[in-house]
């Protein structure tokens, strides 16, 4: 993303204080299809906004938690998330947490819980939480097993396998929030950049 486009978009605090631009600042690879789920940390009197912001489209949202102030949202397309953590490896991966894949909202509400107590015990995150933000499940592991250290190559996620095809994503990633930030600037809205309803559309498979 060039710096003069990035500067631009923040200089105007109106712009910079935007839901909008917020989410397609983090979130642009979800937005474009190519990630079941993503998250957005904004201030609290910002999260009315979002069911606006979505309306008429495939994308729903979450608040896991809430600290000083802030709230962590997950985004994410129901359908495309259900079936991605229904699958063998996700599901068996996450059943080790406690979570119960074959029902969504359990697995959601499972998911918040953690986020919450690890909040209030100033731990971070759960890392199972790479899991439902597709996050390859062999790096997911690895960054627990290795305590976050010796990665190969570090971008979205940690890598610690297949660093050739992280750099793929990465760069498709990379793309993605050009293309919306693009979008946006030509003054489309979330919905129009990546908020239809959509048939056939597939995420990375990672």
């Amino acid at each position: 993303m060039p710096v003069e486009v990035v500067t631009f978009l923040f200089s105007n605090e109106y712009i910079r204080k935007s839901l909008q631009v917020r989410i397609i600042f983090q979130c642009a690879p979800f937005l474009k299809g190519l990630k079941a789920a993503c998250m957005v940390s904004v201030e609290k009197e910002f999260c009315q906004e979002f069911q606006k912001v979505f309306e008429g489209t495939d994308m729903e949202y979450k608040i896991l938690s809430e600290n000083k102030g802030r709230r962590l949202v997950f985004l994410y397309r129901r359908n495309e998330l259900s079936a991605y953590l229904r699958r063998d490896e996700v599901r068996n991966f996450l059943e080790n947490y406690g979570y119960s894949c074959e029902d969504f909202e359990s697995a959601l509400g499972r998911l918040s819980e953690r986020v919450c107590r690890y909040a209030c015990e100033n731990r971070g995150f759960p890392h199972e939480i790479g899991a439902f933000l597709n996050y390859p499940i062999e790096d997911v592991k690895a960054f627990i097993k290795q305590g976050g250290k010796g990665e190969i190559m570090n971008g979205y996620w940690k890598v610690y396998h297949n660093p050739r095809r992280a750099r793929f994503i990465f760069q498709a990633y990379d793309k993605a929030q050009t293309s919306a930030v693009n979008e946006y600037l030509a003054g489309r809205s979330i919905r129009e950049i990546g908020g239809r309803k959509r048939t056939g559309r597939s995420f990375f498979c990672v």
